[in-house]
C-alpha cells in the first residue's frame, strides 16, 4: 500500500479541487521519471508504466524478476548488490548513476535515486525512482542557466500566478521597485506598483487569457525607490505555460529606459528649438510695420513654447529716446498679445496701445532695468502681484493657473527695447533654463527687426510730416473752377514717397493743375518734392505755355542730383473755356464731360524730367461747364497683379455720376481702387470747370 501510494505521488498531479489529475504536462512528465519497487531480497514488485518506456520490458515481463540481473550487466552485479544491502540495512539513500541494460540490447546511462520503503506489517522494500541521464541533464543544465539568468540579470525579471500575485522577482527588479523581493510575493501588481500610468493588470490579464505577448510597451510611472521623479520603462509580457499547454501565469521582463528618454526627450526639445528658431528666422520681420513685427513674435512663441506671450516696448523708445540706463518704474506701451487658446490669462495682459505702468518691484520693470532675464520656475500665490500689474490681473492669472513665468528683454544695438513676457498655463512644465536661453534668441533676432521697424517709423514719421506741410492744406478758391485733392501715404509697411499736387492761381482768372511724382522715398524724395513744387509755381507765373514750363522745370531736376519726376501740368483758362496741357513720362488725364462717356486724353507722354534734352509738347482741348479734369499719380492705379490699362478701365467705370459733388468723388476713387498694404503714395487733383465769370471793362 505504500509503495503504491509513492507511485501515485509521482505519477499523478493534484488540481485545485485536490483531484488527482493523469494528464501529462508537468515536470517528471518531462524527465519520463520511472518508478521501480523492489521487496528485500531484490525482486521487482511494482513496475510503473515510465519504467516500461524507459527499460523496455512490460510489468509482466519485469514482475518477480531480480531487477540486478534484469537491468545489469555481470561487470556491475557486485557493486549494486553491495549498494542495495547498505539501503536496505542502513535506511539512508542513495544516489548516482549507472549503465542500465535495456531490453533491445542497448546500454543507457540512468540517474537513480534508492531508498527503504517500510510498511505498516514491519516488511522493507526498496523504491527506485530513475530517469534517463541526458534528459536529466538537460533539464539541470536548463535549470541552471534559468536561475543564474532570473537572479544575475540586469533587466527586471517578475513572475506571476494566474492570479496576478508575485511568486518570484529577480534582484534587478528589486532595485528599480524599490523593494525587497519579500515585499513582491503574493501581493497583486496595483498595490506593489500603484503610480503607473497605465492600468497594467488589464494589459497583464490580457495576456494570460489570449496567450499573445505584449513586447516593449512603453510605461511611466514613479516607484518607492524615487517617488520624486517619473521614470519610463520598456515593458514586455508573456504567458507561463506547462509542457502540456497548462496556463502557470505570466513572466514579465522591465528594461529601465529612464535615461534613454530623457536623451530621446533632449534631442526632440533641441530639434524643436531648432525649427523654431528656424521658423522665426522666416516670419519675424517680414515687414517694417512695428506692431506686425510684434504680433510675429508673439506667435512664433505660442504654443511651442508658452501658452500666452506678450511684447511690450518701452514707451521712450517709441517717443524715439535712448534709454541707455534705466531705473525706477517702466512705463510701456503693449504692441501684441498671443494665447493658445481662451484663457483669464490673455485678459490679465496689458491691451496693445494702452499705457502700461509698472513699479520697481514688479519683474517686469526688474526686467528692463536690469536688462537680464527674469524666470519663475514654479509661480506661488506670492509671485502673482510680481508678475501682475493689478489686484484684478492678479485674480485673472490665479483662475487662469499660471504655474510658470518668463520675462526676457529685448535688446539692439546696446539698447533696450522692452520685453517679450511668456506664462504657461496649459503647458504642465515649468520653464527651464533651456527655455530661457531660447527665448533669449527669439527676443535677439525680434529685438533687431523691432529696432528697424520703429526707427523706419520714426523716419516715415518725419517723412510724411515734410510732405505734409510741403503740400497745400487747402487749394485756394479759383476763378471758374472748383478743385478737390487727395493725398494718400503709403502702407506703414513702405516710405512716403514724393507725389504731390497743386493748383496754382495765374493772371486772368487762368489756373495751373499741377501732378508729379518725384521717383524714390522717404525725406529726400519729399525734400526734392518741396524743391520741384516751389520751382513749379515759379515758372507757372512766367505765363509760359506748359510745354515751355516743363521744359524749365526739367532744366532744374536735371541740376538735382540723380532725380527723375513725372508731372502733368494744366492750364485752364474759364474765359476761353479751354485747357491746355503737356505731360511729362506721366499717365493721361481723365476728362468727364456731363452727359458723355468719362475718356482718357489723347496726350503725347513726354519724357520724365531729369531726363534732359527732350522737348514737350502742348496739348489743347476744350474744357466747358461741368466738365471735370482728373489728375492723378501711378499710386492710384498701378498694382502688381492686374494690367494697367485693366486699371484704367476701372477708374474710368468709377466716374459714371458728373454731378457728384468732388470730395466724394475723391473718396470713391481712394476706396474702390486703393488697398490698405499699397507700397506707393497717390496724388489725386479733381477740377471741375464752372460758368465763366464776367470779364471785366477794358478800353
Amino acid at each position: 500500500m505504500i509503495a503504491v501510494g509513492a507511485f501515485g505521488a509521482v505519477h499523478g498531479r493534484a488540481d485545485q479541487t485536490g483531484d488527482v489529475s493523469s494528464a501529462p504536462g508537468g515536470l517528471l512528465d518531462v524527465l519520463g521519471v520511472a518508478a521501480v519497487v523492489l521487496d528485500a531480497d531484490g525482486r521487482i514488485v511494482l513496475w510503473s508504466p515510465q519504467a516500461e518506456v524507459l527499460f523496455g520490458y512490460t510489468a509482466q515481463e519485469a514482475l518477480g524478476q531480480y531487477a540486478a540481473r534484469l537491468l545489469l550487466a555481470e561487470e556491475h552485479l557486485e557493486q549494486v548488490l553491495d549498494l542495495f544491502a547498505q539501503v536496505m540495512t542502513s535506511g539512508e539513500s542513495w544516489a548516482g548513476g549507472f549503465p542500465i541494460r535495456c531490453k533491445d540490447g542497448r546500454t543507457q546511462m540512468v540517474e537513480f535515486r534508492n531508498m527503504r520503503l517500510e510498511d505498516v506489517q514491519g516488511d522493507l522494500y526498496a523504491l527506485g525512482i530513475a530517469s534517463d541521464q541526458a534528459t536529466l541533464q538537460e533539464a539541470e543544465r536548463g535549470l541552471a542557466l534559468s536561475v543564474r539568468l532570473f537572479e544575475q540579470s540586469p533587466i527586471g525579471l517578475a513572475v506571476l500566478d494566474t492570479d496576478l500575485r508575485f511568486v518570484a522577482v529577480n534582484p534587478a527588479l528589486e532595485q528599480i521597485n524599490g523593494l525587497p523581493a519579500a515585499d513582491h510575493l503574493g501581493q497583486r501588481l496595483r498595490k506593489v506598483l500603484p503610480h503607473l500610468d497605465t492600468d497594467v493588470e488589464a494589459t497583464v490579464r490580457q495576456v494570460l487569457q489570449s496567450g499573445i505577448p505584449l513586447l516593449d510597451q512603453p510605461t511611466v510611472g514613479r516607484t518607492a525607490a524615487d517617488p520624486g521623479h517619473e521614470h519610463a520603462w520598456s515593458v514586455s509580457h508573456y504567458r507561463l505555460e506547462g509542457p502540456g499547454g497548462r496556463v502557470l501565469g505570466t513572466a514579465a521582463s522591465i528594461v529601465d529606459v529612464t535615461e534613454r528618454r530623457r536623451t530621446e526627450t533632449e534631442a526632440a526639445r533641441a530639434r524643436r528649438r531648432l525649427a523654431l528658431i528656424a521658423d522665426a528666422s522666416l516670419r519675424i520681420g517680414t515687414t517694417l510695420d512695428l506692431e506686425q513685427t510684434a504680433r510675429e513674435l508673439a506667435e512664433v512663441c505660442v504654443p511651442d513654447l508658452a501658452d500666452v506671450a506678450a511684447v511690450d516696448v518701452l514707451d521712450t523708445v517709441l517717443q524715439g529716446h535712448t534709454a541707455e540706463t534705466r531705473e525706477g518704474p517702466a512705463l510701456f506701451r503693449p504692441l501684441a498679445v498671443t494665447a493658445a487658446g481662451p484663457t483669464e490669462a490673455a485678459r490679465a495682459a496689458d491691451p496693445p496701445g494702452e499705457l502700461a505702468v509698472y513699479d520697481t518691484d514688479r519683474l517686469a520693470a526688474q526686467c528692463v532695468n536690469l536688462r537680464h532675464p527674469i524666470r519663475v520656475p514654479r509661480v506661488e500665490g506670492r509671485d502673482l502681484p510680481r508678475i501682475a500689474r493689478s489686484p484684478q490681473a492678479v485674480e485673472l492669472l490665479a483662475r487662469a493657473g499660471l504655474h510658470s513665468y518668463l520675462a526676457v528683454p529685448l535688446t539692439a544695438r546696446g539698447e533696450i527695447l522692452g520685453l517679450l513676457d511668456l506664462k504657461r498655463t496649459h503647458n504642465p512644465e515649468p520653464f527651464t533654463h533651456d527655455d530661457e536661453v531660447l527665448a533669449g534668441e527669439l527676443a535677439a533676432r525680434a529685438a533687431l527687426s523691432i529696432d528697424n521697424a520703429r526707427w523706419y517709423r520714426s523716419q516715415r514719421h518725419a517723412a510724411l510730416a515734410l510732405q505734409r506741410h510741403l503740400l497745400p492744406q487747402h487749394p485756394p478758391h479759383m476763378v471758374g473752377l472748383e478743385v478737390a485733392s487727395r493725398y494718400q501715404p503709403a502702407a506703414a509697411t513702405a516710405e512716403v514717397g514724393g507725389d504731390w499736387f497743386d493748383a496754382i492761381p495765374l493772371a486772368g482768372d487762368r489756373t495751373a493743375l499741377v501732378v508729379g511724382d518725384v521717383m524714390g522715398s522717404g525725406i529726400n524724395a519729399a525734400a526734392t518734392m518741396g524743391q520741384l513744387r516751389t520751382a513749379t509755381r515759379a515758372f507757372a507765373d512766367l505765363d509760359l505755355a506748359p510745354a515751355e514750363v516743363l521744359e524749365l522745370l526739367d532744366r532744374t531736376t536735371t541740376r538735382l542730383e540723380e532725380t527723375i519726376a513725372t508731372c502733368a501740368f494744366a492750364v485752364y483758362d474759364p474765359h476761353r473755356a479751354q485747357c491746355r496741357v503737356c505731360l511729362a513720362g506721366h499717365l493721361p488725364p481723365v476728362l468727364v464731360p456731363p452727359g458723355r462717356v468719362p475718356h482718357l486724353l489723347d496726350l503725347p507722354p513726354g519724357a520724365p524730367l531729369g531726363v534732359g534734352g527732350i522737348p514737350f509738347r502742348t496739348a489743347t482741348f476744350d474744357m466747358g461747364p461741368g466738365d471735370q479734369l482728373i489728375l492723378y499719380t501711378d499710386g492710384l492705379v498701378e498694382t502688381r497683379d492686374q494690367p494697367i490699362d485693366q486699371r484704367l478701365n476701372t477708374l474710368l467705370g468709377l466716374l459714371d455720376d458728373p454731378e457728384r459733388p468732388l470730395e466724394e468723388t475723391c473718396d470713391r476713387l481712394l476706396h474702390a481702387l486703393r488697398h490698405p498694404d499699397d507700397h506707393d503714395d497717390v496724388a489725386l487733383l479733381i477740377a471741375r470747370a464752372q460758368p465763366a465769370p464776367r470779364q471785366a471793362f477794358r478800353p
